[in-house]
């Protein structure tokens, strides 16, 4: 292999001896600059990656290869030079392989001058540098393939211009057989194995930012394959004329074995267990654990049936590969629980009846307009998710999105399906479990403490029903299987040091029965495990139907893998006239749909002074004038260890026909400043904001018409990176959120650090505040953001998380829930409300302290997450706006300790948008990547020119001592 280096150093250098490389190199990066910040308008898409430069390589490759190696072989044999080389002691492959090497080198090199841009983009925004590397990567396989190509087609003739016909029209070839312009025109089928052979589709699969060996090893068959080509075409140039035939057909034989092998090997691997490497942060294009740690939760067979129509919309038959490839690994990794099928209802009645009888999959319409046709195509794009009798169904809404393209056509691609399909398993295998035995379920024996007075210490109508608690409780362990036990203390026995314990640890104070009935007593039920423990409110109702069922709720609390309940609380809906139009009001349609994905959503109505038993976590969205009764619920519901999510603000803000401020009293300031929780009576402004879509006059012609333009509005504080908490799984996962007339949130730790306090978003070190309700920008004054900056600046928390032990607002109070102003009532009336206490006792407990885990969330914002705010958002960006959903959906994920299904969204490819920039920086940036391209270019000469006067010397050096 000695003569190996040298060839290569001799044609790498002879590019550089005449303009080819210069002009190669620079054509290069002049397009592919071009095409970036032009043609696919990359300050306009605001999204960090670099997709735009990889989306036309495979194209730029084609004919920038073609060009540089059609004088290759070409040259060689016009000029007369060929037989010099193929009778030179250097064997033909180390000549072959030289002279590929070069122009693989050149080829590389160029690619190397792109990497500035990477940098500057991410600069310009969190960059996933994932599949930027592997688009490097693909890019150098693809550039081997097609030097591979254009140096077989250069070695066929003497002409340049007919190798480099050749070579772009093989080299097309394979590019088109995988593209859209080819898959569309055949089902999804025929369309898998097109994107098999076509080197653009596993150009595309590797830039996603996963190496999957298949599609390495394609790359390099086809190296392989042209370069034995190559071998055999130069083998038989050089016996042209010689009689000796055996020679001829061994190479001949030896080739078309080389081939063969080559080709075969890629049949072989596609029915290999994938061995691949995902570089994407945070592995998004790999099963997570928590997904297998739901499988293996499964307990009956789990089958998971994928329904494609053979035809189907353009957009959607490039996604169906995509969806059995990940399903595949769901195969893999539940192995013979897990059954894996896909079907095509419209080739089997028999399917398609059952699919609509049974699951309601029914074909959906699609209109469709290409240049070969257009109608309307009905097809199936569903997946279904059945266990034990329970079925989820997903639809083409729950998998894919669709974003509008610079260019005004939609850009579809898949939603992280791993998280719609693991969210469906863990629905369908919870639904199962709710209707079986929670016992079997628990990881842990759990003991059911009762603190309970004695009898004769209750009322008479708690005294009955501390018989109906103890048969319950019996009944229980007789059903547990030993997995069930409870006891009774009285917390007054002895000297009372269990009371005084209860009140340490829960706050639990003795209850009374009413203002006619001031005896104190206990009655206070705790569900106990190794880890945790789960407080059981008294029903509302003192029966033993209600009673078993705050049992099982507490039981299914502690067992994994069973659907939770949150309960949400939203403004009241003014009465309104039917024949006028609906008042505006605030609205949680979205919000509702995506919780609704994972756990039961309750409408909970505070005004009885009670959250909904089987509520798992409280959510007040936007409260309004909150009475003590209300409060009192809210307060006792985190005194329990609840976790409690309040979005307020001083402020609140209409849009019917002008943006207007009034004050808002929510009726908890009072509460949250018991619990170490001000939402200052401000409004954060911030130059790193998000848009706000305004009318704007334009005259056309002799008319004046209303031009909508998107324009900085620092009431919406644009949060990156930097401004969430990296360390907190709610927000780990995102890279942006943005907020809607926000203002500050300050939480402290408590007087005896009994609390640990996050700030979760905080808004930028230029953010100010102002408590002017002017909100209307006034661009004319202030043409950079509309609206004075204050000269104080500094960062503002906007949502923070309190956790720890809180002391009830109600500590040494009487409960709301007594009945009032009875003190006074006749001796008539008494008895008669005390006939009506005895079939519903009216009690008085106040806890008042809570438990180390409790959890309260506030977010200083009347709108967050309400579908008004997310249409503005989703106006300005071009596409759906979904950040505040899958905040508030990973709060509750938190909240409730549902880590797996937190990490698994936490892995979506969110839309990494450019951070906010003036047009002068987004010029800066753009023609900074031109100046720094021609400066790698002059960088590149200049080493040149010190290689060459080093080797002058040295030549200079040789000739004296001779």
């Amino acid at each position: 292999m000695k003569y190996l280096g040298k060839i290569f150093r001799k044609e790498f250098n002879a590019y550089f001896s005449s303009p080819a490389a210069w002009l190669f190199m620079g054509t290069f990066l002049l397009v592919t600059l071009f095409v970036f910040f032009w043609a696919e308008a990359f300050f306009a898409r605001n999204i960090a990656d670099m997709k735009p430069l990889f989306q036309w390589i495979p194209v730029l490759l084609i004919f920038l290869v073609g060009t540089l190696s059609m004088r290759t072989w070409s040259e060689e044999r016009r000029s007369g030079t060929i037989e010099s080389l193929l009778t030179s002691p250097a064997g033909l492959f180390q000549i072959v392989a030289g002279k590929f090497l070069a122009n693989l080198a050149l080829v590389a090199l160029a690619l190397t001058l792109t990497l500035p841009l990477s940098f500057s983009v991410s600069r310009m925004g969190p960059m996933d540098w994932g599949p930027v590397m592997g688009g490097y990567v693909a890019s150098l396989f693809l550039a081997a393939a097609y030097v591979a190509i254009g140096l077989y087609m250069s070695g066929r003739t003497d002409n340049p211009i007919v190798a480099l016909i050749l070579t772009v029209s093989c080299t097309g070839c394979f590019y088109l057989l995988g593209s859209d312009l080819l898959t569309t025109l055949f089902g999804h089928r025929v369309s898998g194995v097109l994107e098999l052979i076509g080197s653009g589709s596993r150009f595309e699969s590797i830039t996603r930012g996963v190496l999957d060996l298949r599609d390495i090893y394609y790359y390099l068959s086809i190296v392989g394959v042209f370069l034995a080509l190559n071998l055999y075409s130069l083998e038989r140039l050089r016996r042209v004329g010689n009689p000796c035939q055996s020679r001829y057909l061994q190479s001949l034989f030896i080739t078309l074995l080389a081939v063969a092998n080559l080709l075969a090997a890629n049949f072989w691997l596609t029915g290999v267990g994938r061995v691949r490497i995902d570089l994407t942060e945070g592995r998004s294009y790999s099963l997570s654990s928590a997904t297998r740690n739901y499988i293996a939760q499964a307990k009956e067979p789990l089958l998971i049936r994928g329904y494609f129509s053979q035809k189907s919309h353009p957009l959607l038959e490039p996604l169906v590969p995509q969806l059995r490839d990940l399903l595949e690994e769901y195969q893999v990794a539940g192995g013979s629980k897990l059954q894996v099928e896909f079907v095509d209802p419209q080739h089997d009645r028999e399917i398609e009846a059952e699919a609509a009888e049974k699951y309601g999959i029914r074909p959906v319409p699609f209109r469709m307009a290409s240049r070969y046709e257009s109608g309307v195509v009905n097809s199936y794009f569903d997946l279904l998710v059945s266990y034990g009798g329970e079925y989820e169904v997903l639809s083409f809404d729950d998998l894919i999105e669709v974003k509008m393209s610079n260019r005004g056509n939609p850009e579809v691609r898949l939603n992280n399906p791993e998280y719609a399909v693991t969210r469906a398993i863990r629905k369908v295998i919870g639904s199962y479990r709710a209707g079986g035995d929670v016992y079997r379920d628990l990881p842990e024996a759990v003991r059911f403490k009762a603190y309970v007075s004695p009898a004769e210490k209750l009322p008479e109508a708690f005294a009955e029903f501390r018989e109906v608690l103890e048969e319950t409780l019996e009944n229980e362990t007789k059903k547990s299987g030993g997995r069930f036990s409870f006891a009774f203390e009285d917390p007054d026995a002895g000297s009372g040091e269990l009371g005084r314990q209860l009140n340490r640890e829960y706050g639990f104070m003795p209850q009374i029965a009413g203002l006619f009935d001031t005896r104190p007593f206990w009655f206070y039920m705790v569900l106990e495990g190794d880890r945790e423990s789960v407080q059981i409110p008294l029903p509302d109702e003192l029966s033993a139907n209600r009673l078993e069922n705050q049992i099982q709720s507490a039981l299914k609390r502690m067992a994994p893998g069973y659907m939770k309940s949150v309960a949400v609380v939203t403004p009241k809906a003014a009465p309104q006239n039917p024949y006028l139009p609906a008042p505006a009001g605030k609205t949680y349609n979205h919000l509702r749909t995506v919780l609704e994905e994972n756990v039961r959503v309750i409408d909970a109505d505070l005004s009885e002074g009670t959250v909904p038993a089987d509520a798992d976590m409280l959510m007040v969205l936007a409260p309004e004038k909150f009475t003590q009764k209300e409060v009192f619920a809210v307060d006792q519901f985190l005194m329990q260890g609840g976790t409690v999510v309040v979005a307020s603000s001083p402020y609140d803000v209409s849009l019917s026909n002008r943006l207007s401020v009034e004050p808002h009293h929510s009726g908890l300031e009072d509460w949250l400043a018991h619990m170490g929780v001000t939402i200052q009576k401000e409004m954060v402004l911030d130059p790193q904001n998000a848009s706000l879509p305004l009318p704007v006059p334009r005259r056309v012609g002799p008319i004046s018409v209303n031009e909508i333009v998107m324009m900085p509005y620092p009431h919406f504080p644009d949060l990156r990176e930097d401004g969430l908490d990296a360390e907190h799984p709610v927000v780990a996962g995102l890279n942006q959120l943005s907020f809607n007339w926000v203002s500050p949130v300050r939480a402290d730790t408590g007087p005896g650090g009994d609390r640990k306090v996050v700030a979760l978003a905080k808004s930028s070190p230029r953010s100010w505040t102002s408590d002017d309700i002017n909100v209307m920008p006034n661009y004319q004054v202030y043409p950079r953001n509309g609206f004075l900056a204050e000269s104080l600046r500094a960062r503002q928390p906007l949502a923070v998380v309190s956790q720890g032990r809180f002391r009830s607002y109600f500590e040494g109070k009487d409960s709301p829930l007594l009945p009032e102003n009875q003190q006074a009532a006749s001796s008539e009336e008494q008895e008669e409300d005390g006939a009506e206490n005895k079939e519903n006792p009216v009690y008085g407990s106040v806890i008042q302290r809570s438990s180390d885990s409790a959890r309260l969330v506030v977010i200083g914002s009347n709108s967050f997450a309400e579908d008004m705010s997310l249409g503005i958002a989703s106006q300005g960006l071009g596409t759906e706006y979904t950040a505040p959903l899958t905040f508030m959906q990973n709060l509750v994920d938190w909240s409730l300790d549902d880590a797996g299904l937190l990490r698994i969204r936490g892995r979506a490819q969110f839309a990494r948008t450019l951070n906010p920039m003036t047009d002068t920086r987004r010029r800066i940036w753009e023609y900074g990547n031109y100046a720094v391209a021609c400066l790698g270019l002059v960088l590149i000469g200049l080493v040149r020119k010190i290689f060459e006067r080093r080797k002058h010397k040295q030549y200079k050096q040789i000739l004296a001592e001779v």
